[in-house]
């Protein structure tokens, strides 16, 4: 298949071109007949294990518990590999009809085998309580307990066998259609960006690099270029939310869940007031965004900041990183941190585990596919070369190895709630900042980078917060509203973003449309939060760090080798970190101020 192999294509390219993954690793291409032969022996299993256990799960001891959760992991490995395969080579060129076919045809056999094998789940949760716990308890079960505990959670929420298989199957015409219909079209779609008198067509990664331009009127083309492409396909992706948004309504209300964020946060192992305490406070040090942009102005020579401005590099940041100089960059900052790190990193280069070139029909943005623990982790970015995609580069790398490294708890631990998923990813991003501001001395330089970092932490933390406040605006407006004009939605995104900046950037009529290509929103509503929650937590492991030294790395390499296998609360509890204490957000937001009032003082020494 076309993207296991370096590029011929003259179309594809930038700073990473010739940078393609290798998923030959997983299987040799869409025709591969060990794809359906998997899926063959995965389908012939299930009919197996729901012959010897159907009926029988409440009467089941620890011991023979144990042994049909492994089997069950051992059956649903090659459908999760199938289906890893197809959604990387739909990621890849997602207008090859092949690769939206296949797609389409994994999940259709996927579902069927789900579907099979769901009575285990629903039977295990009509367990009475005290028995599940008594047998939760028994040694037997010690490697199981935490994903038997953890599918518990959900016994309130559940429907019948039929419904669920019902849901099961109008989910991939459903839900999964209008998400792949999104990635198709924002795949396609072209922007027409003008800069003086010539206009250049751009996808959306190569728009989006613009804004991080030095030049104010390449910004300002970006932005107005980025505006129109959207608004061209605005009609389209609005109906496309609001049909997601009342999906999940009417999911909902079905399983009982009483706020839009309830399934997230079981999802999550968060609890609600834990996350509303999160964001409290994130909202409540807003001043701390608007305080770093009156600066940026000043730094810029600007009396205001334009919407565009806020990703303006100052000066001395400026400059285009190859890919190998990007590469070599995360792996001595891996490096300096944890060799072990450094090595598994080292993998993704040198095996092809990456796909970073940009070409028409690619999916933007990045990502980081776990895939199966018998495979390995892909990675997935649009290399444009700039600073931000070096730290783009070591934030998926921070998630592929945290993957590899948890890879031996199994298909059903390895990944982690999302709250969790982000630590490795954030602290590669900060292990890479470190290192440039210990080898830099010139305090123009140390400038740019220090604001490039608060930047990032900003988006991360703050602007997280903020499109999740739109999410929840969104949401609640689609159930008491019905379906919203875009106008409407352009009025919640301006609601939930202008509290952020106050009045130190002027966000424009165009800003209000730019929700519309951001991807968490279809394919993973309210995940947002879980950004700033691996970041918070990040800059308190890193203030751990810098008090413990080198005997703090082991314990940080258990905890991503730990996975899912534990829940988010006991796994830190274990680094004598305890996130169900409000007060632990205010450490995080503490950090940043701290690095603001040093942006501000060396702002003041090379003034």
């Amino acid at each position: 298949m076309t993207e296991t192999v370096p590029s011929n294509d003259p179309t594809a390219g930038g700073p990473a071109a010739g940078v393609r993954w290798d998923l030959t690793h997983l299987y040799a291409s869409p025709d591969d007949p060990k794809l359906e032969a998997d899926l063959d022996a995965a389908d012939a299993a299930s009919e197996a294990f729901a012959e010897r256990y159907r009926g029988r799960v409440a009467e089941l001891d620890a011991k023979t518990l144990a042994q049909a959760v492994g089997e069950l992991e051992v059956l649903q490995e090659p459908v999760g590999r199938a289906g890893a395969f197809a959604s990387l080579a739909f990621a890849a060129d997602t207008a090859a009809p092949r690769h939206g076919a296949l797609l389409q045809h994994i999940q259709e056999r996927g579902t069927e085998i789900r579907n099979r094998l769901l009575f285990f789940e629903l039977e295990w949760l009509a367990v009475d309580g005290a028995r599940a716990a008594s047998l939760l308890e028994d040694p037997a079960l010690a490697r199981r307990r935490h994903f038997l505990a953890g599918m518990r959670r959900y016994r309130d929420h559940v429907l019948s066998e039929p419904e669920e298989k019902i849901l099961g199957e109008t989910h991939i015409t459903g839900t999964a259609a209008f998400s792949r219909l999104f990635d198709e079209i924002m795949a396609d779609a072209t922007f027409e960006v003008t800069i003086g008198e010539e206009t250049k067509t751009l996808s959306e990664e190569e728009t989006l690099a613009l804004l991080y331009d030095p030049d104010r009127e390449k910004r300002r083309a970006a932005a107005a270029g980025l505006t129109a492409g959207l608004r061209k396909h605005a009609r389209v992706l609005g109906f496309i939310f609001n049909t997601l948004v009342q999906d999940k309504a009417a999911d909902d209300r079905r399983r009982g869940y009483p706020t839009a964020m309830t399934a997230r946060n079981l999802a999550n192992e968060a609890k609600a007031e834990s996350v509303d305490a999160l964001i409290d406070a994130c909202v409540g040090r807003y001043d701390l965004v608007a305080r770093y942009y009156r600066l940026k102005a000043k730094l810029l020579g600007l009396d205001a900041l334009a919407d565009y401005d806020r990703y303006a590099p100052l000066e001395d940041a400026a400059g285009e990183r190859s890919f190998g100089e990007a590469r070599d960059i995360v792996l001595a900052a891996y490096r300096d941190f944890s060799p072990r790190m450094a090595d598994v990193a080292k993998r993704f280069f040198e095996e092809r585990w990456i796909d970073a070139e940009l070409r028409p029909g690619k999916r933007g943005g990045a990502f980081s596919a776990s895939t199966v623990p018998s495979v390995h982790p892909y990675v997935l970015l649009n290399y444009t070369g700039n600073l931000r995609d070096v730290m783009t580069v070591a934030h998926e790398l921070g998630h592929g190895v945290h993957q590899t490294l948890a890879s031996p708890q199994g298909l059903f631990e390895q990944d982690t709630p999302l709250t969790t998923a982000e630590t490795a990813s954030v602290f590669g991003e900060m292990l890479v900042f470190r290192r440039l501001m210990r080898e830099e001395k010139d305090p123009k330089v140390r400038l740019a980078l220090l604001c490039g970092k608060l930047e990032d932490a900003f988006a991360t933390v703050f602007r997280q917060v903020a499109m999740t406040r739109f999410e929840q605006m969104l949401h609640t407006a689609r159930r008491e509203e019905g379906e919203l004009a875009l106008d409407r939605v352009n009025e919640l995104w301006m609601d939930a973003n202008r509290p952020m900046f106050g009045d130190s950037v002027q966000l424009s009529d165009d800003y209000a449309w730019w929700w519309l290509y951001i991807p968490h929103f279809v394919h993973s509503p309210f995940y947002c939060y879980a950004y700033a929650f691996g970041e918070l937590l990040v800059l308190a492991l890193l203030r751990r760090y810098d008090e413990e030294g080198e005997s703090f790395v082991p314990k940080y390499e258990a905890l991503l080798a730990s996975g899912g296998s534990d829940t988010p609360e006991n796994l830190l509890a274990a680094m004598d970190l305890d996130i169900a204490d409000p007060a632990f957000w205010q450490g995080g937001l503490a950090l940043l101020e701290e690095l603001l009032e040093e942006a501000e003082t060396l702002a003041a020494e090379v003034g």
